[in-house]
């Protein structure tokens, strides 16, 4: 059986060296759990099918669930994704990210090969060191909570390792996080509307967009 390999991340931690080692994993296509703002996440990089396959095998999650695309802000998305970003998504990511706010927007024609087919994406950059490191330096990123599809987050890295059908090949221990969703805003509508309520209360996003 493959062994994860634990590195544990507090405030006290090198951020530079835990993400040089979560990044040599995720270059090599290797999948590796780690801590957000908000819960564990299961990560790979978009090119490695292999990689998406095992998150896919994780989780038990359907064929038909998309995995959610992480960056470091919204110029990353601009600059490297093909995804129609609206004046809508511009508005709720200067006011919100970094942070606890997922953001699903259409996907234009480009050469972005792992977005073929796709005609909406979800994206996030979330408001965790670490995270931001790896967007940074590797680009955008496909991650997804780590739990079985339909359970219950779990707040600590050992919970979120003992519900996986298959173990990832890191581990970065953050702690206990607060297990919250991140909410979804559906901007790629007529009038945008909120798909899951989460961290950010639904009046906030009401302050920056008229909602459905």
């Amino acid at each position: 059986m493959t062994m994860t390999i634990r590195v544990q991340m507090n405030e006290a931690s090198d951020v530079s060296d835990v993400a040089r080692r979560a990044a040599a994993v995720l270059r090599a296509g290797g999948v590796v759990l780690v801590p957000t703002d908000t819960v564990y996440g299961l990560m790979c990089t978009p090119t490695k099918p292999d990689a998406i396959r095992a998150i896919y095998e994780m989780k038990q999650r359907p064929a038909d669930r998309r995995l959610p695309i992480i960056v470091a802000d919204g110029a990353q998305v601009r600059s490297a994704l093909p995804l129609a970003w609206s004046d809508s998504a511009e508005a709720l990511s200067a006011r919100f990210w970094p942070g606890a706010l997922t953001i699903a927007c259409g996907v234009t024609s480009g050469s972005c090969e792992w977005l073929a087919g796709r005609d909406e994406a979800a994206v996030r950059a979330p408001a965790h060191p670490l995270i931001q490191s790896l967007a940074r330096e590797l680009g955008p990123l496909l991650m997804t909570s780590a739990n079985r599809h339909g359970a219950d987050t779990a707040h600590t890295a050992d919970g979120a390792l003992g519900d996986l059908a298959s173990p990832p090949a890191l581990a970065v221990d953050g702690g206990t996080l607060s297990g919250a969703s991140s909410t979804l805003v559906n901007v790629n509508l007529a009038t945008p509307r909120v798909e899951r309520d989460g961290a950010i209360p639904r009046a906030a996003i009401a302050e920056v967009l008229t909602l459905e």
